[in-house]
């Protein structure tokens, strides 16, 4: 099998019509383009080109070999200048795979900001509650919550501390404000559902000490977007991600209560499937992450 450097210096030299000018323009000594010119007759088994003092001559083998391979020569060299030169911007496909609700607690305009500030760069989100087998799927970045099994993978642990406990102005004008953590047994709270019908809330006070309260509740629901909905509609105190509570807090839909407890919540963590030679778009979408999520610092997982 012939070199293609080999035949990229054959190109080269007809282009430019002389070993010394090709030798100048590639930075390579001249006797070394005669001799890969020269390995390059030997390795196809026939002369490509004539030699004299004053110019080169393609023989016709070689015209139809320069014919055929000069074209696929520029095209390997044009990619490769293109791919440096997105190295300098974050560009290409950015496959992220991710749990159903996602965006119910990450908002879409978050999404389309960074879209805006890079326009080379293409998201596919992969949204299912199942664990993503990142090498199988050509994944490039996942959102896993809970703690993360060893997989050898690097991961990087976002917030684990909830908004706290929240409720609607209206249920609290229904039936008051909670005074106390043990208050709480006594309020509708919505959870997920459990076999007895009752929730353990494990809440930790402004002395660091956990405190733990049994509450039930009327309504109970598996995804974090019912009981969001729930809250909202004023049919109990429910615990909510941070980034989920945060907007409807902020739009007063939902207050705090007892704010002085914070649960420490399941945490979701993002992972990628190794440091080395991470592209500019995922290195920039994982930024993104970081930047708008409370973070920790990375560990392999």
């Amino acid at each position: 099998m012939f070199d293609l450097n080999d035949v990229a210096v054959f190109v080269q030299v007809v282009r430019h019509g002389s070993f010394a000018e090709a030798a100048r323009r590639l930075g390579l000594p001249p006797n070394t383009v005669s001799r890969r010119i020269q390995q390059l007759e030997s390795q196809l088994g026939t002369r490509l080109m004539q030699r004299s003092t004053r110019k080169l001559t393609l023989t016709s083998a070689g015209q139809d070999f320069h014919d055929r391979c000069a074209g696929l020569i520029d095209g390997l060299a044009a990619a490769g200048q293109a791919l440096a030169a997105g190295g300098q911007e974050p560009s290409g496909l950015v496959r992220v795979a991710a749990p159903a609700d996602f965006f119910d607690f990450f908002p879409m305009e978050w999404v389309a900001d960074f879209l805006a500030e890079h326009p080379l760069v293409k998201l596919d989100f992969v949204l299912s509650d199942a664990a993503a087998d990142l090498i199988a799927e050509r994944i490039d970045v996942a959102f896993r919550g809970g703690v993360l099994r060893d997989s050898g993978y690097v991961g990087r642990r976002l917030a684990t501390r909830s908004a706290g406990l929240l409720a609607s102005p209206a249920y609290i004008a229904r039936r008051g404000e909670p005074k106390s953590l043990q208050d709480l047994a006594g309020h509708d709270c919505v959870t997920p559902s459990t076999p007895t019908g009752h929730t353990t809330w494990r809440l930790t006070g402004p002395d660091g000490v956990e405190e733990e309260v049994q509450v039930t509740g009327r309504f109970t629901g598996n995804t974090a977007q019912a009981l969001r909905r729930a809250a909202l509609a004023g049919l109990g105190i429910a615990q909510l991600p941070p980034a989920m509570a945060t907007r409807d807090e902020q739009a007063g839909q939902l207050v705090r209560v007892l704010p002085q407890y914070e649960y420490t919540g399941r945490g979701l963590n993002v992972v990628y499937p190794s440091r080395k030679h991470l592209p500019l778009a995922v290195s920039a979408f994982i930024g993104l992450v970081m930047g708008k999520l409370v973070t920790a610092s990375p560990t392999v997982l």
